[in-house]
């Protein structure tokens, strides 16, 4: 599992570059220019993000994975903003509750092992009336897709980190009541790009 977690960080940017060339770097770039004051980014991955925070007073981005954090190091560099990399889980955030102002994650809620944790800590760690910016792939609603997803995702967890192609994201977030004001569809609905406000109280 080591070494498969090695490649994986070592060829992750390499295998996304056609999508992130052609599609995806606009999609973050708009997506993290509504980022605002202290940001946390959860699974910050090779640092992909990195280039396009602007405008915000400092970002804490955390990656459980050592070998993607010594990947994202690079990209630190291209930063116009302070983010410091801390290694930690998004279902175990090392952080005070109502501290950050925005919470960003990208293509990582399908690889958490247990997301619905995750999401009590980002709603924990959120100011009341943060914002929560996603862009995630998730289970699509065409039901022959939504069946190869399933089929395919115990082969593709374990080439990929962990990724499960077949992550209801969506559901997740609607039942633990996280105010959702726009929502994106790309490549039909295989992609989505959710803009959200954490409400502490319902």
């Amino acid at each position: 599992m080591e070494n498969l977690s090695r490649l994986f960080a070592k060829w992750y940017d390499f295998f996304m570059s056609p999508l992130e060339k052609r599609k995806f770097n606009r999609i973050r770039k708009e997506l993290l220019s509504k980022a605002t004051g202290n940001v946390l980014e959860l699974g910050a991955g090779t640092g992909i993000n990195f280039p396009f925070y602007e405008g915000v007073e400092k970002v804490i981005a955390i990656e459980p994975n050592q070998h993607m954090i010594e990947r994202s190091l690079s990209k630190l560099k291209q930063s116009v903003v302070p983010i410091e990399m801390v290694q930690a889980s998004a279902e175990e955030l090392p952080f005070e509750a109502d501290t950050f102002d925005t919470v960003v994650a990208t293509l990582v809620f399908c690889t958490i092992p247990n997301p619905e944790k995750a999401i009590l800590e980002m709603k924990r760690v959120c100011k009341s009336e943060g914002k929560i910016l996603l862009f995630e792939h998730v289970k699509m609603e065409n039901r022959f897709l939504s069946t190869l997803q399933n089929w395919l995702t115990p082969v593709w967890k374990k080439v990929c980190d962990g990724c499960c192609l077949n992550r209801d994201t969506m559901n997740l977030l609607k039942n633990y009541h996280i105010s959702i004001t726009k929502v994106q569809k790309y490549y039909s609905d295989l992609f989505i790009l959710v803009e959200a406000v954490n409400k502490k109280k319902i």
